[in-house]
Formats: structure tokens, sequence, C-alpha cells
């Protein structure tokens, strides 16, 4: 009796044993512990989540961060470039870190690129305020296994993977002059009215507009003055304001940033000067729909700055999942877009998106409100 009630109370003992193992690992397992929970909400685990709307969908695992630092705030075309980012990152699962300094200055880039090391993104994608200013931060960023690649203004090649471009700088900056040219009658005045003066993208299109002017058939055309309107409307408005009293003669104003060229439009359209000064350059429909409507600007030219950011956008998803390094020849599928190539870019390289779009009277009402 005595060995039957010893093996009774041994089996008693283990099953015991195995039910309190059981309810310890049904805890573990069932999901995680409060203090668990905290870790995984709290603010740090979610730097920037208020520019990210869409919920996690790595089955857990952290989202990659993506930032972008356009050139200044209050630019509707880098807003709608960062939009282009936003979406394109979103596609992909990752979070979206959009930033802009107040003044489109190289010192507040340099101090967002610090912030955004801190905060260990995966990816900084940058509008250059200055192409070379940046190099020792967006170098530190590389050092620390931050993918870097710059869009729209670039910074040098030693300081990024890839660019990431509007269209052939060449085509650009010919097909500026090409088009006032023809508004003036091959003959006359003509002045720029640029961004920064610092700004790689803005200088690369005038070198290509001063060569173009080099052709004999422009030898009636003279280039007055570049004036540099910083991408701020008033100073833009100031500097439109200032050509045109020291150029009585001026015939024609190419302003190749949106900023600028609305600017010009509005000073024109006020000083009653349609059909005596002409303009072109690169604008948003939506900003110029007015100006081309009244003649004040006969066309324009321009891409969809939401397609840079976006296009942008895939290309930091590559170079962070290795798909892409930025070497000449690689290609990338980049959503919508289709498949783009790497192609040579001085001493870096550099994916378009492809060529400048002409804004005229026969199609500005259907993109107006596009973009």
């Amino acid at each position: 009796m005595k060995k039957k009630h010893g093996v009774i109370g041994l089996i008693a003992v283990m099953m015991l044993t195995l039910l309190a193992a059981c309810g310890k690992s049904g805890n573990s397992e069932g999901g995680a512990s409060p203090s668990q929970a905290a870790v995984s909400e709290s603010p740090s685990a979610s730097a920037s989540a208020s520019s990210s709307e869409s919920p996690s969908g790595n089955g857990g695992g952290a989202k990659k961060k993506f930032a972008i630092i356009f050139k200044n705030t209050g630019n509707p075309y880098g807003e709608k470039m960062m939009e282009g980012f936003k979406k394109a990152i979103e596609e992909v699962g990752g979070e979206a870190i959009l930033k802009a300094p107040d003044q489109p200055t190289a010192e507040a880039q340099i101090q967002m690129i610090e912030e955004l090391i801190s905060q260990k993104v995966d990816s900084i994608a940058i509008a250059a305020n200055d192409p070379d200013a940046l190099q020792p931060a967006l170098e530190k960023a590389m050092n620390a296994g931050i993918k870097v690649l710059s869009l729209d203004s670039a910074v040098n090649a030693a300081s990024r993977l890839v660019h990431v471009n509007q269209a052939d700088p060449e085509r650009i900056g010919r097909t500026l002059i090409q088009g006032v040219s023809e508004m003036i009658g091959g003959e006359g005045e003509i002045a720029i009215l640029s961004a920064t003066s610092q700004a790689t993208n803005q200088n690369t299109w005038i070198e290509w507009m001063k060569k173009e002017l080099e052709d004999p058939k422009y030898s009636k055309i003279k280039l007055v003055k570049v004036a540099y309107g910083d991408d701020l409307r008033d100073k833009s408005v100031s500097e439109t304001e200032a050509l045109l009293k020291s150029y009585p003669n001026l015939k024609g104003i190419i302003a190749p940033t949106t900023v600028g060229i609305a600017a010009a439009g509005k000073v024109l359209t006020d000083k009653g000067l349609k059909g005596k000064v002409q303009l072109t350059g690169l604008g948003l429909p939506s900003e110029m729909a007015e100006y081309i409507e009244s003649g004040v600007c006969q066309w324009m030219y321009l891409w969809n700055p939401i397609d840079v950011g976006y296009l942008s956008g895939y290309v930091a998803d590559g170079l962070v999942k290795g798909t892409l390094t930025g070497k000449v020849g690689e290609k990338i599928t980049a959503g919508t877009l289709g498949e783009k190539v790497v192609v040579q870019d001085g001493d870096g390289t550099q994916i378009m998106l492809g060529d400048p779009f002409k804004f005229d009277a026969s199609n500005i009402t259907e993109w107006k409100s596009v973009y």
C-alpha cells in the first residue's frame, strides 16, 4: 500500500510541475509583457511617426527610416517633391522623415544631417544648398552606415552614392536659351533670375545657357545679368524689379526656379509689361497658369517634382537593401515610373527622370490642377 501511495504521489507532483511549466510557456508565447509593450511604443522607437501615417507592415520588425532634406520651407516645388518621396517610402514599407530648414543655407542643412545621424536613420536624400560644404557631414553619415543620395540639386560625388536628376542639365540649359531667343526674335538683352549662388543645379543649367549663347546665331542676344533671389519670393520680386530698373531695354528674363519665375510673372503683370519683357524658365503649372493664360509667359518648362521625389524614394530603398550601389549600368525598377538606369555624371553617377516638358496655353489648363 505504501508503495502504491508513493507512486500516486509522484505522479501528482509531476503533473503539477508540467502544468506550471505550461502556464509559464503560454505567457511568453501568447504576447509581449507590459514592459515589452512599453518599449515598443516608446517615442525613441518611432522617432518621426508623425511623418508616417501607415502602420508597420513588417510583421513586427522595425521600419527602415528614410529621410529627405529639401532646401528650405515654404517652397511648393519642394513640398511636392517630398510628397512623392513619402509615397514611395510608404509603398516599400518604410518610414519617411521629411525635413527642410527655414532658410536655404548649408549650415542649416548640416545641423539637420547631424540630427539624422543621431537618430540612426537608414538613408538620407538631400537637395543641397551647397555642393561642397555638406561633404564633412555627409561623409560622417556614410561612415555611420547611412546610405546617402542627392536629388534635384547635387552634392559633389564624394558626398553621395548616386544623384537623382530631373533631366539632362545640358538639355535644360540649351532649351531655355532657345526658348527665350524665339520669344524676343533673336535679339536684345536678357537676364537670368536664379535661386542661390551656390545651388548646384542652377549653376549647371546657367553654364549650359552660356555655352548655348556662344553659338553665332545668338550674336545679337546679350546676357546682361545673373541675379539671385535665393528661392525666396520677396527677394525674387525685389531682384526682378532691380533688373527692370537697371536694364530699361531688357527684353527677356529666364528664371530656372519655380519661386523666381512666379515672382517675375507677378512683377511683369503688376507693371503692365506683358509683351514688352518676355518670361520663361522652370515653373509649377499651378502657380504659372495665370501668367501663361494672360500671355505674360508664353511658355515654360518643368518635370513633375512629385516624380523626382518618388524616384528618389525607390533609389534610397535600393541602396538600403543593397540591390543598388550607384555603379554605372545598374538598373532599378522605381514603382510606377518603371526601370531606370545609373549613368555617369562627372566623377560620380546619376539616375535621370526624363526630358523637360513644355507648358503653354494649349496644355496648361489640364496640368494646373495636377501640381
